[in-house]
């Protein structure tokens, strides 16, 4: 099992990884992050990640039939980096969310959904 610090270091070992952050999905809390430069505010950044995945999972669900979804990631690409969400069960009271922004230039993909599923199945074990 990884511990918060470690899943941090391996989130950002993936290639093109810019910041990432583990973030509490109840109350919008960073948990912990790392990478972020002076710029980024790390406590609105969460409640902004933590309310986007809200919105979007309560979307979805209005149009999935019994309504309810689960969602295994979220990719969102703007004009400054792609954006990937991983919501997490875990064991604990909170649900938490692993986000890592990436360089749009250095990413892949399909590579860091793999690494941020293999991620995250190390820190819930």
């Amino acid at each position: 099992m990884l511990g918060l610090d470690d899943c941090l270091a391996e989130v950002m070992a993936i290639p093109g990884a810019l910041d990432a952050m583990v973030v509490d999905h109840a109350s919008g809390m960073a948990v912990a992050a790392t990478g972020a430069d002076g710029d980024v505010d790390a406590a609105r950044s969460a409640a902004a990640i933590s309310e986007t995945l809200r919105v979007t999972m309560d979307g979805l669900a209005q149009s999935a039939p019994g309504g309810t979804v689960r969602v295994d990631d979220m990719l969102v690409t703007t004009d400054k980096g792609h954006h990937l969400l991983r919501p997490l069960e875990t064991p604990f009271e909170s649900p938490l969310v692993i986000y890592v922004r990436l360089d749009r230039d250095r990413a892949n993909l399909a590579l860091a959904r793999f690494r941020l599923q293999a991620i995250s199945r190390q820190l819930t074990m």
